[in-house]
């Protein structure tokens, strides 16, 4: 059986062009997005710019870690808006 590499060498241009790509793409910073169904998070996403990099579970360790760091206290709410 043969194999045979299928990559296209990459001129100069493209290289430079591949390298903005990957260093816009390590720059781009991890967000996370909560999915609700009738008023319940039912997951939430991790995401790299546009890229969903994972799901995560509401009920595991780290999605009620998220969940606690990113939910807003609502008695601070209440307090802002009544001053």
């Amino acid at each position: 059986m043969r194999e045979e590499n299928m990559t296209a060498p990459t001129s100069a241009p493209d290289a430079e062009t591949s390298q903005g790509a990957e260093a816009q793409a390590e720059t781009e910073e991890i967000t996370y997005h909560a999915v609700e169904k009738d008023g319940q998070v039912t997951a939430i996403w991790e995401m790299k710019g546009r890229k969903h990099l994972r799901t995560i579970d509401p009920r595991s360790r780290l999605g009620r870690e998220i969940l606690r760091h990113y939910t807003p206290d609502t008695t601070e709410d209440a307090e802002t808006t009544s001053q």
